[in-house]
C-alpha cells in the first residue's frame, strides 16, 4: 500500500501544478513515506468522458485512493475552479473514497486573483468525498520554475508554505496511524 497518493488534475504532461504536487510528494518521501502519482493523463479519455466506472484503470485508482493514508490533490485553476478532467476522475471514485484521509490541496494559477479557488471549489469537493482538508497552497505560475523539477518553487515564501503544509500532512497521517493502532 502506498502512503500518499498524488492526484494530478492537469491535462498537461508538463504542468506547474504537477511539479508543485510532486515537490510536496518528494518532501514527504524524505520523511519516510511512500508516494505514488495518479494523473488524469493516465486514463483513456473515453473512460473519463463516458463515465466508465468499471474501467480497470478507474477501479485500480479508486482502490489506491481509498487505501492511501494521505492525499495530495493538484490542479491548475480553470475558469475560477479546478480542471474539468479532474472532476471527471473524482466523479468516478467511490463516494467515500477520501474517508478518514487527510488531503493537501494544491492549485496553481496565473495571478493571485484565484487564490480562493481552493476554498470555494476544491475544499467542498474534498469534503463531499469525506476527506479532511488541510489549508492548502495556492501558487502563482511565476513562482514555479519548470526548468528545475527537483526544486520547482522559486519563491521562498511559497516554498515555506508547501513545506509547512506537507509537514502537516505527514503529522496528520502519523496521528491517524497512531490512533488506529491504539483502537
Amino acid at each position: 500500500m502506498t502512503d500518499i497518493i498524488i492526484l494530478s488534475g492537469s491535462p498537461s504532461k508538463h504542468s506547474r501544478s504537477k511539479l508543485a504536487a510532486n515537490y510536496a510528494g518528494k518532501l514527504a518521501e524524505e520523511k519516510g513515506f511512500t508516494v505514488k502519482e495518479i494523473s488524469v493523463t493516465d486514463f483513456a479519455p473515453e473512460d473519463l468522458v463516458y463515465a466508465r466506472f468499471n474501467s480497470p484503470a478507474i477501479v485500480a485508482a479508486g482502490q489506491a485512493v481509498s487505501n492511501a493514508k494521505g492525499l495530495i490533490i493538484a490542479s491548475p485553476v480553470y475558469k475560477a475552479a479546478y480542471s474539468g478532467v479532474l472532476k471527471s476522475l473524482l466523479d468516478l471514485l467511490p463516494q467515500d473514497a477520501f474517508k478518514n484521509t487527510t488531503v493537501l490541496p494544491i492549485m496553481t494559477g496565473g495571478s493571485p486573483a484565484h487564490l480562493l479557488a481552493i476554498d470555494y471549489t476544491l475544499k467542498p469537493l474534498i469534503a463531499n468525498l469525506k476527506g479532511e482538508s488541510l489549508q492548502g497552497v495556492y501558487l502563482c505560475d511565476h513562482h514555479i520554475n519548470k526548468e528545475n523539477p527537483e526544486h520547482p518553487v522559486s519563491d521562498k515564501e511559497t516554498g515555506v508554505r508547501i513545506q509547512t503544509q506537507t509537514n502537516q500532512l505527514v503529522e496528520a497521517i502519523r496521528r491517524n496511524h497512531a490512533a488506529s493502532v491504539v483502537k
